[in-house]
């Protein structure tokens, strides 16, 4: 079985109990009665799983575990491994084992798939219009409640970059902390006195004057939202590498490569954790003798 890349493999636990969740919500008080009322406990099914429209796939860490809850003896033969373009048509992987267990868990497989497959295609999109620029497309805070982590890996299986995964992890000082915290100087001298030496300090800023402002408190990267590209280029010349300038607002796939070409180093995108459609894939079965 191909193995997909270090980096786009999540927890076994992490995994399991989000498929655990899917399943238990799934299956409710009385398990699956369709599937009870009609196959015998002892039939065997192989089935194929394809990609009914061409994309980048992601998610068969979960779609694995899904049947294996259910079936711990499952073959699963992975074709495409996370990561991977497909074309239209294309087989991603097989699976054969008890037919009723393959059937119980078919949704939530490929629920898993077909969501974080489609992340990872829109992520690929964004990141084929800036080829040839400095700039890295990454993701944002805005992901489903309970699945930020599979999105995130969505995003990197598609080639974007991840921005903080929450609220820990790094300082994002925004709009609505510097009116509470009284301007731009008082945000920043807190910030730096609680950070220890390995949290990075980011401040949102919306204007060049802003930007002046925050700049003397070394910050370690700045949020340029919603500026045009020639603010961009502007700020960019001004913050001259002295920190990390991520773009936000306004990026579409229309816009995102004269944003590009503006010189920033980052562009997060909150579609692509947010409205990225699904990648339309299907389980087809094989009864088996």
């Amino acid at each position: 079985m191909s193995e997909p890349t270090p980096e786009l493999r999540l927890s076994d636990a992490l995994v399991a109990k989000a498929v655990a969740d899917a399943l238990a919500e799934d299956l409710g008080l009385a398990g699956d009665i369709t599937t009870t009322a009609t196959v015998p406990a002892d039939t065997r099914a192989s089935a194929s799983l394809g990609a009914r429209k061409a994309g980048v796939v992601a998610g068969l860490q979960l779609f694995e575990a899904a049947f294996r809850a259910l079936d711990p003896d499952v073959a699963i033969d992975i074709a495409v491994p996370d990561g991977s373009p497909v074309t239209a048509g294309a087989q991603i992987a097989h699976v054969r084992g008890n037919a009723r267990a393959l059937l119980t868990a078919e949704r939530v497989a490929l629920n898993f798939v077909g969501h974080m497959s489609g992340i990872a295609t829109l992520t690929h999109a964004f990141v084929d219009k800036v080829t040839g620029t400095r700039a890295h497309i990454i993701d944002t805070r805005k992901t489903t409640p309970g699945l930020r982590a599979f999105e995130k890996l969505a995003v990197r299986a598609g080639g974007g970059t991840n921005h903080r995964f929450g609220l820990f992890d790094a300082i994002l000082i925004k709009d609505n902390h510097i009116v509470a915290a009284g301007g731009i100087g008082p945000a920043m001298q807190r910030a730096r006195a609680l950070a220890g030496h390995m949290v990075k300090i980011e401040i949102e800023v919306t204007t060049l004057a802003e930007l002046d402002e925050a700049m003397p408190f070394a910050p370690d990267a700045v949020l340029l939202d919603n500026m045009d590209t020639a603010t961009l280029t502007a700020a960019v010349e001004k913050v001259a590498q002295r920190a990390l300038t991520e773009a936000s607002g306004g990026v579409n796939l229309d816009t995102v490569r004269a944003i590009a070409e503006t010189g920033v180093d980052l562009i997060s995108v909150g579609a692509l954790t947010h409205s990225a459609p699904t990648l339309d894939v299907g389980l087809d079965f094989e009864p088996l003798a």
